[in-house]
């Protein structure tokens, strides 16, 4: 992953790539009703060539106490979790204005 953040930086160093990365990113959370009333939480817009989605759904699943997964570039999360994951993501480095709540 880091291979593939130099080429996109231009040499910066990582970290402070990743943070760019982080910075340019829209992220949407919105709700889905699934059959039989079951609610999920989608997470979309963010970039899988800069951030590790499998790694970023695990910690949030672990952070909530909840099943879920990631695919298609989407982080899926069983239950009612979109105020919780915009304050878990703003703590992870990701800025308050580019996290919307689609209602």
């Amino acid at each position: 992953m880091s291979g593939e953040l130099s080429s996109l930086c231009g040499g910066l160093p990582p970290e402070l790539c990743e943070q760019l990365a982080r910075e340019q990113q829209i992220i949407k959370i919105k709700l889905e009703k699934r059959r039989y009333g079951r609610e999920v939480t989608i997470i979309e817009g963010l970039d899988e060539r800069e951030i590790n989605l499998k790694k970023l759904a695990s910690q949030l699943k672990s952070k909530l106490a909840t099943g879920g997964t990631y695919k298609n570039g989407r982080i899926e999360l069983q239950g009612d979790h979109r105020h919780r994951v915009k304050a878990i993501l703003m703590e992870m480095g990701f800025p308050e204005e580019n996290i919307i709540i689609v209602e």
